[in-house]
């Protein structure tokens, strides 16, 4: 059985490649044309930074930064995918006048670009860096 250790290291690891290929993806993908679309990286960037200070000092101000940025990254998740949504509605409405109703939102939802639900990866790692500290008061650093 794995310990409690062992399971926020593995937590850890599937956190940082997480952050590391979601970066990259925007990156190849030039999200960054306007200042909305900086949202996920620069919350990325804090993610590291914060991460790195937690992993050098260990504190319980870094595992409360930690759960901050982590905090941030569910509320940009959700916010990205009322953006994306919100825009593929508008294209979609643009596109054929005569979508309405369900039928409209399900065009909006099956877009790829952009894609709706692709800002639910801030909200996937929000909830690993979340499981990652939790507990982390009361145990040693």
């Amino acid at each position: 059985m794995a310990t409690p250790a062992a399971l926020r290291r593995l937590l850890l690891g599937t956190l940082l490649i997480g952050l590391t290929g979601t970066a990259i993806e925007l990156l190849l993908l030039k999200h960054y044309d306007a200042p909305i679309q900086l949202v996920p990286l620069v919350s990325i960037a804090l993610g590291l930074t914060t991460i790195g200070w937690h992993l050098v000092w260990r504190s319980r101000a870094s595992v409360r930064a930690v759960q901050g940025v982590m905090i941030l990254f569910l509320v940009s998740g959700v916010a990205g995918v009322v953006f994306h949504f919100r825009a593929n509605l508008q294209y979609q409405r643009e596109f054929d006048a005569t979508l309405h109703g369900r039928a409209l939102v399900w065009q909006a939802l099956r877009a790829k670009v952009p894609p709706a639900l692709a800002p639910g990866v801030m909200v996937q790692l929000g909830l690993i860096g979340l499981a990652y500290t939790c507990c982390r008061r009361s145990e040693p650093t």
